[in-house]
């Protein structure tokens, strides 16, 4: 698709503009992207660090209001949404730090801001949070994701929810810093999913508009040259996608929407992969397809779920030691909340080599409580994720909870339940890359009727502890607060 091409900024000395370029139909013109970023918080010009907030604080946002007890299709805390944006954390053993980025809001205020801040395992503290940019919207579907290249520079890539915003690429500075970030591109694009390859660059997949939600990848060496996007899939009016990626491999999972329908009739399950940085996607048993994808019925199909009357919402994707994906999803009757479209059930597909299997994990009172998948070296399978009741009950999220499994998904025992007696619903709990087991897990809480505050909150691989992100600082770093829940055993 190119209506909105992609523009490249050099990188000019503090101060200066991008070169001038004419755009063509439908493109960002340089001169335009200058006064966007200049309103965006001046940092196309910036000369100082940029500016920390005094705390952490996450956005409120509410989508389709519904005229009932649970006043909108879903809502609340979402600083760390939605699950097609990934990833949003990443830990890097060279400096012993989790990095890491969410939706912040002005305070008092619903307006989206560009947060990127991270956690020292050595000190146990966190740095103010960097304000890269304000998005200058209320909406978390422009919420950003995070990369970080071989060199250690963090890169930022700022989403935008269909064609009427711009979409923005930062590059941190130097190697490991957040204090400064310098403007690559700004083009279009949303829900994107960056992921970096050793030795080859970054291969980002992404969706783009049309008449519906087209998946897209393009690759870069250096993430500032970027080769011409190319399509995946657009089957009738488009998709969802959720990705990881296993070494040069990477896999992606995504749903269709079905014309008449639309997102709110999202249904089936489907798998590609490729491990040649995009020459090739093949299935999960190596077969070779025709990109894009465009009939309901195609080799990627895990499982039709249209003809069960079932709508699918993807939660996680991960491979297991052998090199298996495994795919973490919800299915329900309908998109609307309240308790006429349960049963709202858990699973995950596991490639097996020669099969799918798809097994039951538990239930969830919400089609978007959202939880991540752990596969760790052992075989032990865990998930942390909001499937008990929360303070909202039929609200996106819930109480979190972890789940083990150590065969394979076959029986799941819930170990324990890490909040309890939340005053908000707590959602969107994800998994950084290469988690480190004292920050294994990133999430953020909020009212799912009304319009609320919402903080943030970690925890560690088993569970027993819960830690809050401070909401207000009144020196550079601090340690995040313990959070006593008494959780049940």
């Amino acid at each position: 698709m190119s209506r909105y091409p992609t523009i490249r900024l050099p990188q000019a000395p503090r101060g200066r503009t991008c070169k001038d370029r004419t755009p063509g139909p439908g493109m960002w013109s340089p001169l335009l992207s200058i006064v966007v970023l200049l309103n965006l918080g001046n940092v196309s010009a910036h000369a100082q660090p940029l500016p920390t907030a005094d705390g952490y604080r996450g956005i409120w946002y509410a989508n389709q209001p519904s005229q009932d007890e649970f006043k909108f299709k879903y809502s609340g805390g979402f600083a760390t949404y939605p699950q097609q944006h990934m990833p949003i954390a990443i830990y890097c053993k060279d400096v012993d730090k989790t990095f890491f980025c969410y939706g912040g809001t002005v305070a008092d205020k619903l307006e989206l801001l560009h947060m990127v801040a991270y956690y020292d395992h050595r000190t146990g503290r966190v740095p103010r949070p960097t304000i890269l940019l304000n998005k200058q919207t209320d909406d978390a579907h422009d919420n950003p994701t995070l990369q970080i290249d071989d060199k250690g520079h963090i890169w930022i890539f700022s989403n935008a929810h269909g064609t009427s915003r711009p979409s923005f690429i930062h590059r941190s500075k130097k190697p490991y810093a957040i204090d400064e970030f310098e403007p690559i591109t700004t083009t279009n694009f949303s829900y994107s999913q960056p992921w970096y390859v050793a030795g080859k660059g970054f291969l980002f997949l992404h969706t783009r508009y049309s008449r519906g939600r087209d998946l897209f990848w393009m690759t870069s060496k250096d993430g500032v040259e970027w080769d011409q996007p190319q399509p995946l899939a657009r089957v009738a009016l488009g998709h969802y996608q959720i990705s990881w990626q296993d070494g040069d491999r990477i896999g992606t999972a995504f749903n269709y929407h079905p014309d008449p329908g639309g997102l709110n009739a999202r249904t089936n399950l489907y798998y590609l992969e490729t491990r040649d940085f995009g020459k090739t996607w093949v299935t999960v048993d190596g077969k070779p397809v025709t990109t894009p994808l465009t009939d309901v019925k195609n080799p990627a199909l895990v499982r039709d779920y249209e003809s069960e009357e079932r709508l699918v919402y993807l939660k996680d994707l991960q491979f297991d030691a052998e090199g298996c994906p495994i795919l973490l999803y919800l299915t329900s009757k309908g998109y609307a909340a309240g308790p006429a479209n349960d049963p709202r059930i858990w699973y995950t597909a596991r490639w097996t080599g020669q099969d799918w299997q798809i097994r039951t994990f538990t239930t969830s009172d919400h089609n978007y409580d959202m939880g991540s998948l752990y596969i760790e070296a052992d075989g032990t399978w865990r998930i942390f994720a909001p499937t008990e009741p929360g303070p909202q009950p039929y609200g996106a999220g819930g109480e979190i909870a972890l789940w083990r499994s150590t065969d394979q998904g076959q029986s799941w025992k819930k170990d324990k339940v890490l909040t309890k007696n939340s005053p908000r619903n707590h959602t969107y709990v994800r998994r950084p890359v290469h988690a480190h087991p004292d920050f294994y897990a990133l999430w953020a809480d909020g009212d799912t009727r009304q319009p609320s505050e919402s903080h943030l909150y970690f925890t560690n691989q088993t569970g027993d502890r819960v830690w809050k992100l401070p909401t207000r600082m009144s020196a550079g770093d601090a340690l995040p607060e313990v959070v006593d829940y008494h959780p049940a055993p």
